[in-house]
């Protein structure tokens, strides 16, 4: 017996989705819906990036369906990622052509938030989006490095704005691409502002889903800064479990909600080191700091990431771990992070509305 086809259809969608944590009635996810027999057809539109998760929905949403008394059924829809634009801080717009600038910041060094934001970069390029990268930290430039592309030099076909280099599918830029990495920078803060925004805005992003801004560590004037001239949709805050670095992610929160910036969540690195020998688990850091700082805040705990020597390696040979290490169990803690980065933005509401130094790029 064919079940009637409204059943199935409200069935459908009280499914909840575990990264929206929403049904996808509350998302409006359903875009189109058919019953042929026992096969489920149609289209599933979701906020976030859906690359490597389509075939983990459909057999969620079968089990769903087979818990609330339609087993047997063959889930078929396709899934379809549906990228809004969201809000920023005011009185600042979004950037042209650019949907969501999204901040990784600590509170702090060495707790490897470049790491993480140029995972999470790299994790939403795999998953179909338009990707971009653009690091802030002036003094101490990473990404050139983690993205294979030192030594490399922009070019400014118009003279006037920068092509940014590409590398796993991500457009970047950085002030390491045009200064001499042997040479110190050596600026105050409001010349480390100027640069930083004029690398943003004179850059040709296109047309992009999501910037990853990997901004310089700590929460000083220079990060404060920047936080009131970039139009941020939402920021991620990365610390490790150990209390030091917990209250300096503290200051990092409070920082963009001085500033009305959104935090999407919590990011816990170097959370847990499983020994590859003997296969002893070690929480070196401690346990559990980035959730309780999470509970504390009233955010999400975005992701809780390995401490493992391979990322470390994989991220200096220019090939971080998403890209190098594709599907590994390690890989898979970004990706996981990534969607539900993605995810928590996607619930917001959509947006429907010279006496400093500047960059010059001379042909060598």
């Amino acid at each position: 017996m064919v079940e009637p086809v409204q059943e199935i259809r409200a069935a459908v969608e009280r499914y909840t989705d575990p990264y929206l944590g929403q049904t996808l009635a509350e998302a409006g996810a359903l875009a189109d819906l058919r019953v042929h027999g026992n096969v489920i057809e149609g289209s599933v539109e979701l906020g976030f990036p859906v690359g490597g998760y389509v075939d983990q929905f459909r057999s969620a949403l079968a089990q769903h369906l087979a818990a609330a008394g339609f087993p047997g059924v063959r889930v078929a829809v396709e899934l379809r990622a549906a990228i809004a634009t969201h809000s920023v801080q005011r009185p600042l717009k979004p950037l042209p052509g650019v949907s969501n600038v999204i901040a990784v910041a600590s509170g702090k060094g060495g707790v490897g938030k470049s790491t993480v934001a140029v995972n999470l970069a790299l994790a939403w390029a795999a998953a179909g989006a338009r990707v971009g990268i653009l690091d802030a930290d002036i003094y101490g430039p990473s990404q050139p490095l983690m993205l294979g592309l030192e030594g490399e030099r922009p070019t400014a076909p118009d003279g006037k704005h920068l092509e940014p280099l590409e590398a796993h599918g991500v457009k970047a830029m950085s002030i390491g691409f045009l200064v001499d990495p042997a040479q110190a920078v050596v600026w105050r803060g409001p010349m480390v502002t100027q640069a930083l925004t004029q690398l943003l805005g004179d850059t040709s992003w296109g047309e992009l889903d999501y910037l990853v801004v990997d901004m310089p560590p700590g929460t000083g004037d220079i990060q404060l800064t920047l936080a009131q001239r970039v139009p941020v949709a939402g920021a991620v805050i990365v610390t490790t479990p150990q209390d030091i670095a917990l209250a300096d992610a503290r200051k990092g929160l409070a920082m963009f909600e001085k500033v009305a910036v959104p935090v999407l969540g919590i990011v816990e690195n170097m959370s847990v080191y499983h020994c590859p020998n003997c296969g002893h688990v070690e929480h070196i850091f401690g346990a559990g700091g980035g959730q309780r700082l999470a509970q504390e805040a009233g955010v999400h705990l975005l992701g809780v990431l390995p401490l493992d020597a391979r990322i470390r390696a994989e991220a200096d040979g220019g090939a971080p771990t998403v890209v190098s290490a594709a599907g590994t169990p390690r890989a898979m803690a970004y990706v996981e992070m990534a969607r539900h980065t993605a995810a928590t933005l996607a619930r917001r509401g959509r947006d429907r509305r010279g006496s400093f130094p500047e960059i010059v790029v001379e042909d060598t």
